[in-house]
């Protein structure tokens, strides 16, 4: 089933799991700062303990149903990645998320990515609603979900307190009848 394709660039998703935690440290050095703009993964993931940590608790999530974490690869080099950070089957929530590397951004790899997840949670575990949480001035990140085809459900002003500074969170979210209607879906399941 793994790799999945995520077009003829050549760009694959994968899971993420421990066993790839030096690949992560490398792709989050790669963009620390650019990464660490609007998300604190670069604050969690700073050496190799902490990026085989940071797996490992993704892959007790995903043991769990409660969330899963994977990667994009572009050249066979970890780029970035797709996850959802929570997960509850029971209630039928998600919130998705991403991060990228400065290198692979503007291909569309984080759109494709969040598709082929997004299809897999709705179809196979029964997803009624996806969320996508971003920094209102993350506008690459709203981006993708504009282009996912979620709506904007409102802003939590002020809610998110990171490096300082309190920034505003917008809440996007498509419900499995609307995601079904798009016509996007992809190929491949997660």
């Amino acid at each position: 089933m793994y790799p999945i394709s995520l077009g003829d660039d050549g760009a694959e998703l994968r899971p993420l799991e421990p066993s790839r935690a030096e690949e992560l440290l490398a792709n989050i050095d790669r963009g620390r700062e650019f990464v660490g703009r609007y998300i604190a993964l670069p604050d969690v993931v700073t050496d190799l303990e902490s990026s085989r940590a940071y797996l490992m608790a993704y892959a007790e999530k995903a043991a769990a149903n409660a969330g899963r974490i994977y990667g994009i690869w572009t050249g066979g080099k970890l780029v970035g990645g797709v996850l959802f950070r929570t997960m509850d089957v029971e209630q039928g929530t998600a919130e998705a998320g991403c991060w990228l590397e400065p290198s692979a951004v503007g291909k569309g790899l984080v759109t494709r990515a969040a598709r082929v997840i997004i299809d897999w949670a709705v179809e196979e575990l029964g997803i009624h609603r996806v969320e996508w949480r971003a920094a209102a001035a993350n506008e690459a990140s709203i981006a993708v979900a504009r282009r996912l085809g979620m709506t904007k459900d409102g802003v939590l002003r002020e809610s998110y307190l990171y490096r300082g500074k309190r920034h505003d969170i917008e809440i996007w979210s498509v419900l499995a009848p609307e995601w079904r209607a798009t016509g996007q879906l992809p190929r491949h399941h997660a």
